[in-house]
């Protein structure tokens, strides 16, 4: 099934997103209410207040936000904070640091949900099973999880929407179940009750952090738009959050009816599963979590893999597993993430240490997405007076919430901050050094050297380096080339080709745009090749370049065959070699203190990077690498006397 099937109104496209979009927010209930509670004695203040937030958090944060407002901020029907950056980046300047503090923090919330989610399921067995070994089932969940990630998740996803489906629907009839005969709870829709538990529960303000659990998936529905499309979403939230409700409600049902009890070893969620049905509930709620945390873990990729093409992270080998559109496996990140998991598991040991990482780095990227959609929408000339409200509505809403998980802060909450400061650091170091170094890009008109270019072509005194010889070039404009490329030719070691190759390589903001333009600058000599790709598109110029090549040929605009008398009366195909320029950081410059460390982090960064050979898929036999110095300030008042 396609995705573009899939963005259709259909039963498929529901299910689908059943499946893959409402995993993380779907397998809240399993530790929201636990976290809202923490050690203290139940009451019913805790039990209507609590489940009073929660209910208008979802209502704002995930209903009101994401799935009517910010699903609408689509970039030809793909979604995330990068897909919203690239709406807007052309506007201004400063709108990428909160897009990669959004990405960054989301991007560090991956390494404590999938070990939260798998713990509270397993933790389930534990009232049953007091000895049973968690860690080590939780541990080899993940590990398992994280193994299968180089088959892709084209086949086990077909799974996926079956599975939540059921996992929905039994939430909601257990809810149904605990709520028979005590329909009286939903006098907490009432919001005074949430206003009553922050303003007269002892400190009510601070079990915020523990509310916000219930909607830590948001970010990650609108990050899915572009595999099920808005309608989809939205219609199966009305189911989903139907199911959530209901259970959320149960949960608060069971608790009144152990009012001055301390549950700090049984979890409310489970209070509500019969005793006959526990062991099919846990296997169901572990197939949950499992399936919530393969969503994120995909959205982990996808993410990195737009921040390598928006040249805001290293180069990493990105992996085609099928031919499933935008699926795509990054090895490096698979292991970062699972040995990231492992250690949040070994150093919290419970699901409920765990919540105190969990959060804080997720409001922070929703304070991010808040801010870039604000500005969209002010792009979209909505009404001003509107656009303020919403800014006013959310930013109070998520400014609250972020308050009061800083409270989590010295709790464990420091994790996740720390690694998404990190992660912001090699975001931001990385730009920065490409934007140093397009600074020190001299480009010279390509037009007086195209008649050397032709000479040096036919010039039989100089041995032939290629038959057709390949340059990536950084410069969008055909009438101009980088200084070192012509000085790699003509100068360095003179490279007598008889057809010169330059290929430029634009980001462009539609996600999935792949086209290419050619211009001829001199017949049977000079080409030039622009593709025109989208950030969700893997730079495969190997291929792509071929493809260019032999419809070129079949139009007859190009002649490849070999100038080599002997090869060429059999109309052989001559040679294709690439050049690729490096550079490195010369010892002759005087730099800023910042500028310094800005570069040498980026050098140390490019250690870990994917060269520009393999990233383009380039054949290695074919390629040449040239190094030249990165040379930003030469040293002044060099004191040499000649004697």
């Amino acid at each position: 099934m396609s995705t573009i099937d899939l963005k259709k109104l259909s039963f498929a496209g529901f299910l689908v997103s059943i499946g893959i979009v409402f995993g993380d927010i779907g397998t809240s209930p399993l530790y929201t209410y636990t976290a809202i509670i923490g050690e203290q004695k139940i009451t019913e203040l805790i039990a209507l207040g609590g489940v009073s937030a929660i209910f208008w958090t979802l209502f704002f944060q995930t209903t009101v936000k994401y799935v009517f407002i910010t699903l609408r901020a689509d970039n030809k029907g793909e979604g995330g904070i990068f897909s919203l950056y690239t709406l807007i980046r052309k506007y201004r300047r400063w709108l990428l640091f909160p897009a990669i503090a959004g990405g960054s923090f989301l991007l560090a919330d991956s390494i404590i949900t999938p070990p939260i989610s798998v713990s509270s399921a397993i933790e389930g067995l534990k009232p049953s099973v007091p000895d049973l070994p968690v860690i080590p089932i939780v541990i080899s969940i993940l590990i398992l999880l994280f193994t299968i990630q180089r088959k892709g998740t084209s086949f086990i996803g077909k799974l996926f929407g079956p599975v939540m489906l059921i996992w929905f629907t039994m939430i909601g009839v257990l809810g149904v179940g605990e709520l028979l005969g005590n329909f009286s709870v939903f006098k907490a829709l009432n919001p005074y009750y949430a206003y009553k538990l922050l303003s007269e529960h002892p400190g009510g303000f601070w079990l915020l952090g523990g509310v916000f659990l219930c909607t830590t998936g948001a970010e990650a529905l609108y990050s899915d738009l572009g595999h099920c499309g808005r309608k989809n979403i939205q219609i199966s939230w009305l189911y989903v959050k139907i199911c959530l409700i209901l259970c959320y409600f149960g949960q608060a049902a069971w608790l009144l009816h152990h009012q001055g009890e301390n549950l700090t070893n049984v979890s409310p969620f489970f209070g509500l599963v019969p005793h006959w049905f526990l062991y099919p509930a846990i296997i169901i709620a572990a197939m949950a979590t499992i399936i919530a945390s393969q969503a994120l873990i995909s959205g982990s990729f996808t993410l990195v893999a737009e921040a390598i093409r928006l040249n805001l992270w290293p180069k990493l080998r990105v992996v085609f597993p099928s031919d499933v559109k935008g699926q795509l496996y990054i090895p490096s990140i698979n292991w970062f993430l699972m040995l990231g998991c492992i250690a949040v598991v070994l150093y919290f040991r419970e699901s409920k240490n765990m919540e105190a990482a969990f959060g804080l780095s997720v409001t922070l990227t929703m304070l991010m997405t808040t801010i870039l959609l604000s500005f969209y929408l002010y792009t979209k000339k909505v009404n001003k007076l509107s656009i303020f409200a919403l800014l006013l509505i959310f930013l109070s809403i998520e400014g609250a919430f972020l308050v009061a998980n800083l409270k989590k802060f010295m709790h464990g909450g420091w994790v996740t901050l720390l690694l998404g400061l990190l992660i912001f650091s090699i975001m931001y170091i990385w730009y920065r050094a490409g934007e140093i170094r397009k600074k020190l890009q001299n480009f010279v008109p390509l037009e007086p050297y195209i008649p050397v270019l032709k000479e040096l072509s036919i010039d039989e005194q100089v041995p032939k380096y290629a038959t057709n010889l390949v340059y990536l070039t950084s410069s969008g404009n055909s009438s101009q080339i980088e200084e070192r490329s012509i000085y790699s030719i003509l100068y360095k070691q003179p490279k007598r080709a008889d057809i010169y190759w330059f290929v430029h390589i634009d980001v462009v903001d539609e996600p999935y745009k792949m086209s290419y333009k050619t211009e001829i600058i001199a017949p049977d000599d000079i080409v030039w090749v622009t593709f025109k790709l989208g950030f969700r598109i893997a730079p495969r110029i190997n291929l792509l370049f071929r493809k260019v090549v032999e419809e070129m040929v079949k139009n007859k605009e190009v002649n490849i065959n070999s100038r080599y008398c002997s090869l060429g009366k059999h109309n052989l195909t001559g040679d294709f070699r690439f050049v690729v320029m490096q550079r490195f950081l010369s010892f002759e410059n005087e730099l800023s203190l910042t500028d310094n460390f800005i570069l040498k982090a980026y050098f140390m960064l490019k250690k870990i990077s994917l060269p520009d050979e393999k990233e383009y898929g380039l054949d290695y036999s074919n390629v040449t690498v040239e190094k030249s110095p990165l040379i930003l300030s030469s040293p002044k008042n060099i004191n040499l006397v000649r004697e």
